[in-house]
């Protein structure tokens, strides 16, 4: 296995290679150069930094050159290089190797890398992490076509991508549902695939003597000390006091005191939210509020005028209101030799036109900024409240974005760099948007942060999403807050100081490789990972797979087929056929998912299941098949 990139995927994804599936990985990596220290500035710099020199010495355990997730690199090659010529991709091994990933963060050079490599390689199993998905497509055709003709091998191995050649992730696409949904009410927690929606729920522990309701399955239980204010947010390290992935009956039966995940709702995803209107625009937001009382009140005058003229002068309804439309234009004929009264009603009828004009001539200029502010950034509107606070609008933070709007949440976005990448998406989906640097005083006021419902602080600099949390804090205590952490260690040790600070709030840290490098190792050993749940510090897989060739499925009933710990199949794909019985049918049929399998249904070979897996049980599975000489 050959890993290339310059950033802590590259880390993150070699040492799940080693770990995990016990693979020998050679790294190829920019070579190393002095890190610079991120300044701490604005309101809450003294709280930051006295949080940060607290867990400094739990970061420096990590050493300086951890990466991101804070594993080690393990035992295997290591190669430093700028770029991933084709002398650097022969130097490690690729002409030999089984898979090659390449996930530097620039588009570019993964695509010029992947052409490069299929050239040396037209067996090469081939990764990419491309942030563009309509290009990624297009690219994945191409490659796999090239390999297809290089090789005469032009088998399609189906859903578990046994015989894809070539695999196009996004770690924004992978990690953004699971972020999205952090911020939502229950934090639940999201699988999003062409159209398919998993929804997974964090339950609060049941009380002495009760039992928790699993939903359709409990798929995992929470740790321990979930509820311990001073407790860890569980990771891989935190033995039997931590998360329990994928527990048995009993085991969540026993399990009284701790918070579970359950499969609460498995449902298809309706389509995106379309794109802000072209036309005009609402009416609310034509017209200000003030100007929409002075319009009502003098609408209420003209009424009130022409119904004093119709009792005064005995006329029509229709008559008496078109008189008096131009006594208020001015237009109308004085009415020197009328009575009284109908004097006095031509004069009020002046008055009120007078009136009129400023305010049609302000309805006028208001309504032409309007449109020409269409397409300009909103501003938060004023009463906000119960809505997400964004910040960061970086490759994750717009895919975070988009999920939300999907999922219909109110969002204000806060980012410094008027050009980020995010800012034209914001635009597109009509976002309130405030600009400026978060560590300066009214930043997160302006985003009505004394009002939201969470916070999501997702820039890529830890300090800068510390700083920003810990003031929201002090604004308001009970805030949700999720953090985009990059070392284990670090992101323990701010937890817990959270937790203790503020028990009655929830705190989350979520690391972006945690929860896309389980994705692209999968995709690495030719399976196709529809997604991950994060538990705490820890990842659940959901992946699909044919069940030929796995002595652990085929043939067993579903409820042998689970393992505690390991996988737990979930959904069977049955193509073509309305009575719910599996058949291969004809690729033009369609598919669908059935959910809530008997435990007596028996698993073929012809088969296709979504399985919920632990990296280690998802990498047994794959270890097995390899050993029979099934798979890739």
């Amino acid at each position: 296995m050959v890993v290339c990139g310059d950033d802590g995927l590259a880390h993150r994804l070699a040492a799940e290679l080693r770990g995990v599936y016990r693979e020998q990985v050679t790294l190829v990596v920019p070579p190393s150069g002095p890190r610079v220290r991120q300044p701490v500035a604005g309101r809450a710099r003294a709280a930051s930094a006295a949080l940060r020199d607290m867990v400094s010495a739990a970061v420096n355990r990590s050493g300086s050159g951890a990466p991101e997730g804070g594993e080690p690199s393990g035992a295997g090659r290591e190669l430093e290089a700028a770029e991933p010529t084709d002398e650097v991709l022969a130097q490690a091994g690729v002409d030999r190797a089984a898979a090659l990933a390449l996930v530097y963060d620039d588009d570019e050079t993964n695509i010029r890398a992947a052409l490069a490599a299929r050239r040396l390689n037209p067996r090469l199993r081939l990764v990419l992490r491309l942030y563009n998905r309509r290009l990624g497509r297009h690219i994945e055709e191409l490659l796999d076509q090239s390999a297809a003709l290089a090789t005469g091998d032009t088998r399609d191995a189906g859903l578990d991508g046994a015989g894809t050649s070539t695999t196009v992730l996004s770690d924004a696409d992978t990690a953004a549902p699971a972020l999205a949904a952090t911020a939502l009410v229950g934090t639940s927690k999201v699988v999003e695939t062409d159209g398919l929606l998993l929804r997974a729920v964090e339950r609060q522990p049941p009380r002495p003597g009760e039992v928790a309701d699993p939903g359709l399955c409990t798929l995992a239980l929470l740790s321990a000390t979930s509820n311990d204010p001073a407790g860890a947010d569980g990771s891989e390290g935190s033995g039997e006091q931590g998360p329990q992935l994928l527990p048995d009956a009993a085991a969540a039966e026993a399990a009284t005191g701790r918070g579970t995940v359950v499969l609460e709702q498995v449902s298809y995803s309706g389509p995106p939210l379309p794109a802000a209107r072209a036309g005009v625009p609402p009416f609310g937001e034509l017209f200000s509020r003030r100007l929409r009382w002075s319009l009502a009140g003098l609408g209420a005058c003209v009424v009130a005028l022409a119904v004093a003229l119709m009792v005064v002068t005995g006329d029509h309804p229709l008559h008496a209101t078109y008189v008096t439309l131009l006594d208020l234009f001015a237009i109308n004929e004085p009415a020197h030799n009328e009575d009284s009264g109908r004097q006095v009603l031509q004069l009020l009828s002046g008055f009120v036109g007078l009136l009129l004009l400023p305010v049609l001539l302000a309805a006028v200029l208001e309504a032409l900024g309007t449109f020409r502010s269409a397409t300009a950034l909103r501003k938060p509107p004023r009463g906000l409240g119960g809505h997400v606070v964004l910040l960061g609008l970086g490759k994750i933070g717009t895919r975070v974005l988009t999920r939300l709007r999907e999922m219909d949440i109110p969002v204000v976005c806060v980012e410094a760099d008027p050009e980020a990448r995010g800012m034209a998406t914001a635009r597109r989906l009509r976002v309130p948007v405030v600009l400026g640097d978060v560590t300066q005083e009214g930043v997160l006021e302006a985003a009505k942060i004394h009002r939201a419902h969470s916070f999501l602080a997702l820039t890529s600099v830890d300090t800068t999403n510390l700083e920003a949390v810990l003031y929201a804090r002090s604004v308001r205590s009970r805030l949700r807050v999720v953090l985009r952490l990059y070392d284990d260690d670090f992101a323990t040790a701010v937890y817990r100081t959270l937790r203790a600070a503020h028990p009655g709030a929830l705190t989350r840290s979520r690391s972006v490789t945690h929860l896309s490098a389980p994705a692209f190792a999968g995709a690495m050993m030719g399976r196709q990972i529809l997604g991950a749940i994060p538990v705490e510090r820890r990842v659940l897989l959901f992946a699909a797979v044919r069940v030929a060739g796995h002595p652990q499925l085929e043939g067993r009933t579903v409820g042998e087929a689970f393992r505690a710990g390991a996988w737990r199949v979930l959904a069977l794909e049955v193509r073509g056929d309305a009575s719910g019985n599996a058949s291969d049918g004809e690729a033009g049929q369609g598919s669908r998912l059935v959910w809530e399998l008997p435990d007596t249904y028996v698993l073929r070979g012809e088969d296709r299941v979504v399985l919920a897996a632990t990296r280690r049980g998802l990498a047994e599975l794959l270890g097995r098949r390899a050993r029979q000489g099934t798979g890739p």
